[in-house]
């Protein structure tokens, strides 16, 4: 290795040119992707031969700087081989361990810049290979106070934050290694060590660039600060030199990019002009050069038009999802820091993601195309380069990006195409357009666009959204979501409870995210409590029922309800998990709405794992009428987890009072809390009010689980909330009855319907398929029942009309009932509705046209003169 270097003491800095690993180098058998703007604007770039096969040159939409120098092995604007882009990153890497030396290698943490350089400050970590990696990012997170910040002088988009999950991370006093694509006039990085060295000072810092392409004038600034803060500054580079630019470069630049989008914006509408004629092959990449394909001859450029595609474009093949399976827990990237525990965990799952991408192309691919996402660039390049290594097809990398430049088809220019779509991340600043270059006219078999969860929206998948831009360019458009990784920030919230110290389920089935009230006194007389929540003098949520004791009549009645639906159960759990996992996320976060959703989510969780092999995590929250959702339910869920992964759900709707407070208390949330993500829709089991798009059945059947209270739900209560009992940072309460095990069914309910899973696999998938097709809009026909019915029986209360067999059940074991309204020809559906009601004096009437199968009447005016001694409600 070459090296130029001098002695140094603190407050002095030594450069070191690092010679480059094998791969592109110079351009020599090919047109330099610098020519077209040096012709036109007298940019002339000086210093190594070796830099025209790392460079070429653009002019961008950017009133600070005209010209863009356009990395060729970096990865982000021009497709490369990732085995190129992945070797220049690790072979920096290995320079930088060469001078620290093994025992300062240790000490030392990389930090590279968004959104060019995330990749490849990864890769120099790699290459170091004991230092822990962070990246500056552009997206916030609610609540985490960023350990540092700094602006970009000549970018288009300049903030950056430091938000390492540990903030211990940039606290030591070990080397930091700086890492970005182009170290020019050397202003990000003194912006950075500035800012840093301020809260964190310490004694050495390395920076690391593809290209050192400072002018004279700036080439002493470097050592000039080194002096000024007393610290020692080295540099490691692949190739230096400069770029000289004559007077007036910038109007005429300006100018220039004008003229050319005048005349796309004249010329047609589509978003990227394909290569044409017999150069519009996918050509073996340059020595060095732009690996773009080559339309036409030079001297006959072209801006490529950038509006709106016709609608012909727009109509692209159904994008195939491909579920890495990626490990839980591992960070996408080094948004938040990535450890060397963390790159082992990686290493360990790459040979099998890679395949999992390998057998969703298409049959006989030869060229593939993995794009990125923005600062997402370093997981895309991994599996990149780990299907190049495996696949028998011709990898590609690059990524999309913020950067806006102009895009002309010569063979002299280093961006030939430019698809243009909007944001899909919901990105702090505001919409905005993104792009991808030197995409279109590749000639790829497919294109796999690998994402995190946060940029998995509709946007994405909307008609001018990326994967449709894509699809208009290749036969068959992947897309890949690796889960955004959350921080976990400093937190008094306790870890969910689990069985079996609360609850009668396995630990793994679900977490609750409750706090434990078994010891406090929380019973009530049914009758006491119903005068107490009619009157206002207190909230249903503030105590609990007694447990109701079924008799053994009662407890057969179960066992043959069950014996009898459980096959349908099961198919109606296929069809919500499938549709769930095809709508919602493919690795989704369930979370139940305690505690009839409870057994429900378990249920989705084990047919999930039956039919693919998926581990979900579950968790259950409480939601209280009038009072909300657990908020801290929600920050805990929002620290572990991508809200957008969450998907609640519940056992069914009545008339849809719970789906609008979730909506109502998500929306709050987001307000309060800055955290946004979670989706007010609920997955039920059954939906016989239509009040939710994703459901198992619309039928209003027996669901065993609605028989029984506690014994059939783990053995743990309704959730209690109470200002003496659930303080601001606590989880809402609920009590475990384990006094009850001897007459506990909730593990038997769950063998019962699993075990009837393979038996109605196909016909709940073709049933899934078949309602994903269909308009599933809620008509909220239950909700318009319940107000007829609460007017015609002179109630005036639509809180008192609970419709369908689990709410009318739940009426009869916890309320003071009034009435039951069954159907006309109810079946063995009411059976126990039928026994309850007997048992406690409560007439059942038949009536026609009745949208539920029954509906039961809360005691309009129940006060406990209202009753006989036996608590049985009278007639009035």
């Amino acid at each position: 290795m070459e090296k130029a270097e001098r002695a140094v003491n603190e407050g002095e800095h030594r450069e070191v040119r690092a010679d480059a690993p094998a791969g592109p180098a110079d351009a020599t058998d090919g047109v330099w992707s610098g020519t077209w703007v040096a012709e036109r604007l007298g940019v002339e770039l000086v210093g190594e031969d070796r830099l025209a096969g790392l460079l070429g040159l653009a002019l961008r939409r950017n009133p600070k700087r005209a010209h863009l120098l356009v990395s060729n092995v970096l990865g982000k604007h021009v497709p490369q081989s990732p085995s190129v882009v992945y070797g220049y990153g690790r072979e920096l890497g290995r320079r930088v361990r060469d001078l620290l030396g093994d025992d300062e290698a240790r000490r030392a943490v990389v930090l590279g810049y968004a959104e060019t350089a995330t990749g490849l400050g990864h890769s120099v970590a790699d290459g170091l290979g004991l230092a822990p990696y962070l990246h500056s990012t552009r997206r916030p997170v609610a609540g985490l106070d960023p350990a540092g910040g700094f602006e970009e002088s000549h970018s288009h988009a300049t903030s950056h934050l430091l938000l390492p999950e540990d903030p211990a991370l940039l606290t030591g006093d070990g080397p930091l290694v700086l890492v970005d694509d182009e170290f020019s006039t050397g202003n990000t990085v003194l912006n950075t060590v500035r800012d840093l060295h301020e809260r964190y000072p310490r004694r050495r810092y390395v920076v690391v660039a593809l290209v050192d392409m400072r002018s004279p004038a700036d080439a002493g600034r470097l050592e000039e600060f080194a002096r000024e803060i007393g610290a020692r500054v080295d540099l490691v580079a692949a190739a230096s030199g400069t770029v000289r630019l004559p007077e007036g470069v910038l109007e005429k630049g300006q100018e220039l990019v004008a003229r050319y989008e005048s005349e796309s914006a004249t010329e047609g509408s589509s978003s990227a002009a394909a290569p044409s004629g017999p150069d519009a092959q996918f050509p073996a990449p340059l020595e060095g050069a732009a690996d773009t394909p080559l339309s036409g001859a030079r001297g006959t450029a072209r801006a490529t038009p950038t509006g709106p595609q016709p609608e012909d474009e727009r109509t692209h093949p159904h994008t195939t999802r491909v579920d890495l399976r990626w490990p839980a827990g591992l960070p996408d990237g080094g948004r938040h820091g990535f450890t060397p525990e963390h790159r082992g965990r990686l290493e360990a799952a790459l040979p099998g993601m890679a395949a999992r991408i390998a057998d969703a192309l298409p049959e006989g691919a030869r060229r593939v195309h993995i794009l990125g996402f923005e600062e997402l660039m370093y997981a895309p390049l991994r599996l990149a380069h780990e299907l190049e290594r495996t696949a028998d097809a011709e990898v590609r990398y690059s990524t999309t990006t913020r950067s806006p430049v102009l895009a002309v088809d010569d063979p002299g220019y280093a961006i030939r195409t430019r698809l243009a779509f909007p944001a899909h991340d919901d990105p702090a600043d505001g919409p905005g357009e993104r792009y991808a270059y030197n995409v279109a006219g590749a000639g790829c078999d497919a294109v796999v666009a690998v994402v995190d969860s946060a940029g998995d929206t509709p946007a994405l998948h909307a008609p001018d959204g990326l994967l449709a831009r894509l699809a208009a360019h290749t036969p068959r458009v992947l897309l890949a979501v690796i889960p955004s990784h959350a921080p976990e920030r400093p937190s008094m919230l306790p870890e969910p409870l689990r069985g079996p110290a609360f609850s009668s389920y396995a630990p793994e089935e679900v977490g609750w995210l409750l706090q434990n009230l078994s010891d406090v006194t929380l019973e009530a007389p049914t009758e006491e409590r119903e005068e107490a929540i009619q009157s206002g003098g207190a909230h249903y949520a503030e105590s609990l029922p007694v447990e109701y004791q079924p008799s053994e009549q009662y407890q057969e009645l179960f066992h043959a309800a069950l014996e009898e639906s459980a096959a349908r159960i099961a198919q109606a759990v296929g069809v919500v998990t499938e549709t769930v996992l095809a709508e919602r996320s493919p690795r989704p976060v369930l979370v139940s709405l305690a505690r009839a959703g409870t057994p429900v989510g378990i249920l989705m969780r084990r047919w999930a794992e039956h039919r693919h092999g998926l581990d979900l995590p579950h968790y259950a929250v409480s939601i209280v009428r009038g009072r909300g959702i657990d908020a801290n339910a929600l920050r805990w869920l929002a620290r572990h987890h991508d809200p957008r992964d969450v998907v609640f759900v519940d056992g069914w709707t009545g008339k849809g009072a719970i789906t609008r407070e979730l909506a109502q208390a998500l929306e709050e949330f987001e307000k309060s809390d800055g955290i946004s993500g979670f989706s007010p829709e609920i997955a039920v089991l059954a939906d016989p009010g239509s009040c939710v798009r994703t459901y198992g059945t619309r039928e209003d059947f027996l669901i065993p689980s609605a028989c029984l209270n506690s014994t059939v739900s783990g053995l743990i209560s309704r959730t209690v909330l109470r200002a003496d009992l659930v303080g601001p940072d606590d989880f809402h309460g609920a009590k475990f009855y384990r006094e009850l095990a001897g007459t506990d069914v909730s593990v038997a309910f769950l063998d019962a319907v699993s075990a009837r899973f393979p038996e109605v696999a196909d016909a709940a998938c073709a049933q899934a398929k078949e309602l994903l097709a269909t308009d599933r809009s809620p008509t909220w026909e239950g909700w318009a029942a319940v107000e007829r019915i609460s007017e015609e029986y002179a109630i005036h209360d639509v809180n008192l009309v609970k419709p369908g067999v689990g709410e009318t059940t739940r009426v009869m074991l916890r309320r003071v009932p009034w009435k039951v309204l069954a159907r006309a020809g109810a079946g063995s559906d009411l059976d126990h509705v039928r026994l309850l009601a007997e048992h406690r004096g409560v007439p059942v009437e038949e009536v026609d046209g009745l949208p539920y199968t029954c509906v039961g009447l809360i005691h309009p005016k129940y006060t406990r003169g209202a009753t006989g001694a036996d608590g049985k409600a009278v007639t009035i």
